[in-house]
């Protein structure tokens, strides 16, 4: 079976943000034109970040998809593992605050940062 493969920064059970694949099937549309089932949305928005662009620590407020239109898009995770994404490429955010934390950016969220001399352009959809 073909199939998409879903880069998501999650929440793991100790309140860490981590990175994990899934996989997506391809079950619809034609051998020319593979298609996964249709999947509801919340709305999108687009997002221009200049060079040198960088975030503090956070959590995703809500669970999106980010894909990456122009420039590059660093995510780094406590404990120095980060990955990088470039135009054509995605992840899906949603490393929530657990439920009754106080956020502790020791312990949750991540942080990202645009590399590179082109500035950052990316299209979130909710989810």
């Amino acid at each position: 079976m073909t199939h998409f493969t879903k880069v998501v920064l999650y929440t793991d059970t100790d309140g860490r943000a981590r990175f994990r694949d899934e996989q997506i099937p391809l079950t619809e549309g034609n051998p020319q034109s593979l298609l996964s089932q249709v999947f509801a949305s919340g709305g999108m928005q687009l997002r221009q970040s200049p060079v040198d662009f960088r975030s503090q620590i956070h959590c995703t407020g809500s669970p999106q998809w980010c894909f990456i239109l122009a420039g590059q898009m660093e995510i780094g995770l406590q404990g120095g593992v980060s990955r990088i994404f470039k135009p054509g490429e995605h992840f899906y955010s949603a490393d929530l605050l657990p439920e009754g934390a106080t956020f502790d950016p020791a312990v949750h969220g991540h942080w990202s940062r645009q590399l590179g001399d082109v500035p950052l352009q990316t299209l979130f959809v909710r989810g």
